[in-house]
């Protein structure tokens, strides 16, 4: 199957986007046993793409950063090729860099593209990075932009069912 893991500072909204998309049940897309394809890796940065992110490829790596640097997307290539050993083919991070983020999410070669496009998606929009910065004020963020807060729902009487 596949791997994603993300570390304890991933922002909640990030986790909060990544656990609807699973509850949503379509994200299933990218075929065990099947290889990487460029079809697949395009369709999981299009969001990046389209926000203008900067893209390059050194040797078996290929990044997406953002405008200012401070999150991006990694893909290895070559890691993706050995599906079997379900190691580390995406790093989602947010941070100074990939090898220092603040936080990381990191997934195998068969996590569903659309669940990599929906984080790509919030990375892109900077939902996702954000950062708590100490400065003895309480906490607080690096960006000015806040996730959605979800609507409340009213607590109503529980419906009786018989049989």
């Amino acid at each position: 199957m596949w791997v994603l893991t993300a570390t304890g500072t991933t922002p909640a909204p990030v986790l909060q986007d990544l656990l609807i998309h699973l509850a949503d049940g379509d994200g299933w897309d990218t075929p065990i046993g099947a290889p990487v394809d460029e079809k697949m890796v395009t369709s999981a940065t299009q969001p990046l793409s389209d926000a203008r992110w900067k893209h390059t490829v050194d040797g078996r790596w290929s990044r997406w950063t953002s405008p200012a640097g401070d999150a991006g997307v990694q893909f290895d290539a070559f890691t993706a090729q050995h599906p079997s050993q379900n190691m580390a083919s995406w790093t989602i991070w947010a941070g100074p860099g990939p090898d220092r983020p603040t936080w990381a999410i990191t997934a195998s070669p068969h996590t569903p593209s659309s669940l990599l496009a929906n984080l790509s998606e919030a990375l892109a929009h900077e939902t996702g990075t954000r950062q708590a910065q100490a400065t003895g004020r309480g906490p607080r963020t690096s960006r000015a932009t806040r996730a959605p807060t979800p609507p409340s729902v009213a607590a109503s009487p529980t419906a009786s069912r018989s049989r």
